[in-house]
């Protein structure tokens, strides 16, 4: 299979700030290969190389894939659906969708907030930090395929009893927005949220594998060696984690659902209701900084990790991308984050 060429295009770059250039060089410095941080007021800083190795810049306008946080954007449609009077929070999915999932318990607001018991469908195959799973990375798997190969295996508890963080729930999120809108979820997220904010970095690729715009490449720590996991085929994360976006489109969208541009108020508060005292609301989760409780959501797909958070006062957000490393760079994305939700 042919891999494009890294796209390099120089564009005018965002504003800088000093501040923010060090925390985005500490992030590099604790082992990831490269890291993008930009906040919704416009300042940006960029930091490591686009290719490990190297001492290409990451592209100013750099497109990566954002795993998890495809789960707020399907949560928004789903919500949107309850708006629209398509189905309510408290149905139980079997009678919307009968024998999909294996126990007539499940209702949608505890697949949107991993509290369903349903079974991980991650544990059926190979993990994404592994070398096995380069052996499928080109595999074509549909949502339908993906939802039979986690509900083979009985539920991990009863629903609504706990919560425990699940990608299986999304999964049959987005398999109920096709039974309900006659149309795929990827369809449902693009002409609801990506044309109506115009979103021109984000898309929903399917089984498409490349990131054909400016990009850093994504990488997997095997064996103590870095590996090319950029080219993969979508379909494998699915309607759980497939969006490809950039910096300023997450903001953007962030910002624009908390404040009520997507959802009326009363559905943007159902979405910060957590289960259980857990961190997760409905495709949101909660984050503790310094100067109160932050929304928003982070995510991982292969090779990539992206975080996005609105602060307190839902007046500023901050996104950060990071292509993987050596080390380990949580702490410092986690300093990162609530210095600049909260200075």
């Amino acid at each position: 299979m042919m891999i494009p060429l890294l796209a390099t295009a120089m564009i005018a770059a965002p504003l800088s700030a000093p501040d923010l250039q060090h925390e985005v060089d500490a992030v590099v410095a604790a082992g990831a290969t490269s890291a993008t941080a930009e906040l919704s007021t416009g300042e940006r800083a960029s930091s490591g190389a686009a290719i490990a190795g190297t001492h290409l810049p990451v592209p100013s306008n750099a497109r990566f894939r954002i795993g998890s946080e495809t789960k707020t954007f399907l949560a928004t449609v789903v919500l949107q659906l309850v708006d629209e009077g398509k189905l309510r929070l408290d149905d139980h999915v079997d009678t919307l969708m009968p024998g999909v999932v294996p126990d007539d318990r499940i209702t949608v607001r505890q697949l949107l907030n991993h509290s369903s018991g349903l079974y991980e469908v991650l544990r059926t195959m190979p993990s994404p930090r592994s070398a096995e799973f380069l052996e499928i990375r080109y595999k074509t798997w549909t949502t339908a395929e993906l939802v039979a190969r986690a509900t083979a295996y009985p539920l991990d508890f009863a629903p609504g009893s706990k919560v425990a963080y699940n990608n299986t729930g999304y999964l049959v999120l987005g398999l109920l927005v096709e039974k309900l809108t006659g149309h795929s979820y990827a369809d449902e997220i693009d002409h609801r949220i990506i044309r109506k904010l115009h979103l021109t970095g984000t898309s929903v690729p399917g089984t498409f594998p490349f990131i054909l715009a400016p990009h850093a490449r994504g990488y997997l720590p095997i064996d103590g060696r870095l590996v090319d996991i950029t080219t993969v085929n979508p379909s494998i994360l699915n309607a759980a984690g497939e969006m490809i976006s950039t910096t300023r489109d997450l903001n953007r969208f962030f910002l624009a659902l908390l404040n009520g541009d997507l959802l009326p108020p009363d559905l943007v508060h159902e979405m910060k209701q957590t289960a259980h005292e857990s961190q997760y609301g409905l495709g949101l989760i909660s984050r503790d900084t310094s100067c109160g409780t932050a929304w928003g959501k982070d995510g991982d797909a292969p090779g990539y990790s992206t975080w996005t958070f609105v602060a307190p006062d839902n007046h500023r957000s901050v996104t950060v991308s990071v292509t993987w490393g050596a080390g380990n760079h949580k702490a410092a994305v986690n300093a990162l984050l609530d210095k600049e939700l909260c200075d």
